[in-house]
């Protein structure tokens, strides 16, 4: 019988959130939308009373839809990001 060691996960090279928690990400649309632009493209009260990192990944994490929202946006932002450096370069 031989001992087999457990296989390493997966590497996901052309996945653009992977490695990246979600309060990096969190912070990232924060720092780009601001708060203010964050509740208008994602209704969440966490992100229009009060709002702040912890408690958003309190709710985020609890709220499967709502993650998924959030890494559309955040996915949408690198695409805006790419598309803009882009055209600066022309």
């Amino acid at each position: 019988m031989t001992d087999a060691l457990p296989k390493p996960p997966p590497t996901q090279p052309r996945n653009p959130l992977h490695g990246l928690t979600l309060e990096r990400i969190l912070t990232e649309l924060v720092a780009h939308f601001g708060w203010p632009g964050l509740a208008e493209r994602i209704a969440l009260r966490c992100f229009a009373h009060e709002p702040s990192i912890t408690s958003s990944l309190k709710v985020l994490r609890k709220t499967p839809w709502a993650r998924e929202k959030v890494e559309g946006l955040y996915l949408f932002m690198l695409r805006e990001q790419r598309r803009s450096a882009g055209q600066a370069k022309d």
